[in-house]
């Protein structure tokens, strides 16, 4: 894996403006409102009817902003504030927001078919973007022939597909997960999501198939209990003996931890699960619903190290913009796991393989080809981590520790002593958020600040992100 890492001081501070404020209302709006009310109307009502548990709002009104449209790289608020997205929407918009031909690919399929039957009477497209989707992984990898896709909505549900899959192929229920790994909130994801603030409150339920084991990183400067071949050695033992348990049918992994805190693991990584596979009757899966799709500067991550999987979960960038993913297997493991239907699928949904989503899919994937993104985000990620290393000083009260591949970087805040500085990181985002910049945090201690950018983005524009998060930083210094 060509992996870029760096550990540096944080950057050196320049005056930053004070950040605007939003007052919110707390009553709700009922008669129409001038434009910079509707934020708060927006946020009342949703602090009405919606479930209190998802959109996160803070009192003086500094969080959230409410998007009213979006175009490339840039987000307009109800206000008619802009912003520049470095979080391409969850990694979603990589050919950009709004690509005027995915988005025309998707209206003329409106027009024309709006919904089919998902696993009853097909349509072209989902046949079409089946065979793309294998051309893109299995045949350009191994070009032994077509591979098979079940398509889903959400990535989780893409996960849950490819366990399904394995438990059906393989006959045994256990699966090899990684501390900090995120796979989704599903009933059946859960068992491999590492974090306990999302599995805590629902483990009486879970069916705790999964076992954890720790997910190595490389080497970026920090002080380290164990070299990476050692780590790697230690892992290799943990996994061997879980797997000879006899009950572990499939390993899956992140290539690069995404919302784990864009955590790098070392080049020998994935060969090594794909030997511990080989030797133990298991499959490889591998979640690449954030990583798949130029991200890391290849198509997919694996490319990197050259393993080939038995599983590939896709999604996230796949449509541009619409809910679809996909589970993508080799056609032996896939044929051996699912019978012929008789009528009556064992694993469907009511939108599967939506013909919109499928519209959209191929024109994105055109898109990615034509404006030749994959090597762009090649190109543009070493570049970003040097921009990011090089606006460094020792005189501040943090240490960054930085990292990535390709359009996927991260910036760790840390606190001199090596504890996360996660309530430091979430206010230097927000304070950059009004300054014009969309950020998130990721990381267990959310005090990773991830910058996942469309695939479109400038240098000049990722260059304004790196002196305004140097800016801040300081800021708090």
């Amino acid at each position: 894996m060509k992996i870029q890492t760096a550990a540096r001081h944080c950057p050196k501070p320049q005056s930053a403006p004070a950040s605007a404020r939003v007052p919110l209302k707390p009553e709700l709006a009922s008669q129409p409102t001038p434009l910079k009310a509707q934020t708060a109307q927006t946020l009342a009502l949703l602090r009405t009817y919606e479930s209190r548990n998802v959109t996160f709002m803070e009192g003086d009104g500094s969080w959230p902003i409410v998007w009213a449209r979006a175009q490339g790289v840039t987000v307009w608020d109800v206000e008619n504030r802009q912003y520049l997205d470095l979080t391409a929407a969850f990694g979603v918009a990589a050919a950009g927001h709004a690509n005027p031909r995915v988005v025309r690919a998707g209206q003329q399929q409106m027009a024309t078919l709006l919904h089919a039957m998902g696993d009853v009477h097909p349509h072209p497209l989902k046949a079409e973007l089946a065979q793309q989707l294998s051309q893109l992984t299995f045949e350009r990898w191994r070009d032994t022939g077509a591979a098979k896709t079940i398509f889903c909505n959400s990535g989780f549900e893409a996960v849950e597909a490819a366990l399904k899959t394995a438990m059906l192929a393989t006959g045994k229920p256990g699966i090899l997960a990684f501390e900090g790994a995120y796979h989704g909130l599903g009933y059946g994801a859960l068992n491999a999501t590492h974090r306990e603030h999302f599995r805590s409150p629902f483990r009486s339920q879970l069916g705790q198939f999964g076992h954890f084991l720790p997910f190595p990183v490389t080497a970026n400067g920090r002080r380290r209990k164990a070299t990476e071949a050692e780590s790697l050695r230690a892992l290799a033992s943990a996994a061997a003996n879980l797997l000879r348990g006899g009950d572990i049918g499939a390993i899956l992994v992140e290539p690069i931890q995404a919302r784990g805190g864009i955590r790098i693991p070392p080049p020998g990584f994935l060969p090594l699960l794909r030997r511990l596979c080989d030797q133990h009757g298991a499959l490889l899966i591998l979640d690449e619903i954030y990583t798949g799709f130029g991200r890391t500067g290849q198509w997919f991550a694996c490319e990197h190290s050259g393993v080939v999987p038995d599983l590939i979960c896709l999604g996230k960038a796949l449509t541009g913009g619409f809910p679809l993913s996909a589970c993508v297997g080799r056609a032996e493991v896939m044929d051996t796991a699912w019978p012929v239907s008789t009528g009556e699928a064992i694993h469907t949904s009511t939108f599967l393989g939506h013909p919109v989503g499928c519209a959209m899919a191929l024109a994105n994937l055109a898109e990615l080809r034509r404006l030749k993104l994959i090597a762009r985000s090649e190109q543009l990620g070493p570049w970003l981590l040097h921009e990011l290393a090089q606006l460094r000083t020792t005189g501040t009260k943090f240490a960054c520790h930085l990292r990535g591949v390709g359009l996927m970087a991260g910036v760790e805040l840390v606190h001199q002593d090596g504890s996360p500085a996660g309530e430091a990181s979430l206010a230097i985002i927000k304070r950059l958020l009004h300054r014009g910049f969309i950020l998130l945090p990721e990381g267990e201690h959310g005090n990773v600040i991830g910058l996942t950018p469309p695939l479109t983005i400038t240098q000049a524009q990722l260059r304004r992100t790196v002196r305004a998060l140097a800016e801040e930083i300081a800021a708090l210094s």
